[in-house]
């Protein structure tokens, strides 16, 4: 009879364990390491990049769209004139808020819809010579063959194309 509970015992310690390991799995394939959150922690590279100034780095987390619009070496130059001399900025903060699967979303009118982006919008907090400001942007990630890169939107909003017609 003591065998018998032996090997209910060892069975039911087998079966919690293999319970476990189940929803460990669960919860790191589909919900710590879903593509969601990749999109985000792209972002968050992204942008910890350029707040450390290393926007070779940055630009290199660019889609090939994105690199189509900027040269590397200008966009290197650009952002450090741009946020560190001109506004007079050492660094930034910024924060990432939760992301949304968009699909056949389009970098501007006419170009061809990528299948799937995630919008992540991303608010940037500055100080600097003109005061503390803060800049807030949607930015769009897609998995390109295993690796996430990043686009930002060059729709005309409605509010330019209603100035446009006035």
């Amino acid at each position: 009879m003591k065998r018998n509970h032996n090997k209910k015992l060892l069975f039911s310690i087998f079966a919690i364990i293999l319970v476990l390991c189940l929803v460990l799995y669960f919860v790191y394939f589909y919900i710590i390491n879903s593509p969601s959150n990749q999109a985000e922690e792209a972002v968050e590279a992204f942008y910890t990049y350029e707040q450390d100034g290393a926007f070779s780095e940055s630009w290199e987390m660019f889609h090939p769209l994105m690199k189509e619009r900027f040269e590397k070496g200008h966009y290197l130059q650009d952002r450090v004139h741009v946020f560190f001399n001109h506004f007079d900025v050492n660094t930034f903060t910024f924060t990432i808020e939760d992301s949304e699967l968009i699909r056949n979303w389009q970098i501007e009118e006419d170009a061809e819809p990528l299948e799937e982006v995630y919008r992540v919008p991303v608010s940037q907090y500055f100080e600097g010579k003109y005061g503390n400001f803060q800049i807030i942007q949607n930015v769009y990630v897609t998995n390109l063959d295993g690796e996430w890169k990043v686009l930002w939107d060059y729709k005309k909003s409605e509010t330019s194309t209603e100035s446009e017609e006035n």
